[in-house]
């Protein structure tokens, strides 16, 4: 069966204090589920983005800057790798993850299959 990357895209703005305790809980109950059903291979969160850290090689040179990136609006809070048996239910899992957000949260998931050797 094929593999699935959800790439979390989140608004930090929107949640500046992180997920919420009922969130966590709502998150770890979706999480066991899809797990059961023998679809999730690795889930997890990241580090705020003014912890991270960009490594850019452009016109021949490579330049390293350190977070925030002011540049950007949305940044990768996290990903899930998934399997299976097509993009559709990759995509019915992921609505379910991001359903599973309060209201006040700004979050979108970008699924694409893992390209396999």
């Amino acid at each position: 069966m094929p593999r699935y990357l959800s790439i979390v895209h989140i608004d930090e703005s929107t949640a500046p204090a992180g997920p919420s305790e009922e969130l966590m809980q709502r998150m770890g109950r979706l999480i066991e589920e899809v797990t059961k059903a023998g679809v999730m291979l690795e889930t997890a969160g990241l580090t705020p983005a003014v912890q991270g850290t960009t490594v850019r090689w452009q016109g021949g040179k490579l330049s390293v800057t350190d977070g925030p990136f002011t540049e950007s609006k949305e940044v990768v809070g996290g990903y899930a790798i998934m399997q299976c048996k097509d993009k559709a239910e990759a995509v019915e899992w992921t609505k379910r993850f991001l359903k599973v957000h309060e209201d006040y949260w700004t979050v979108s998931c970008e699924v694409r299959e893992i390209a396999e050797a």
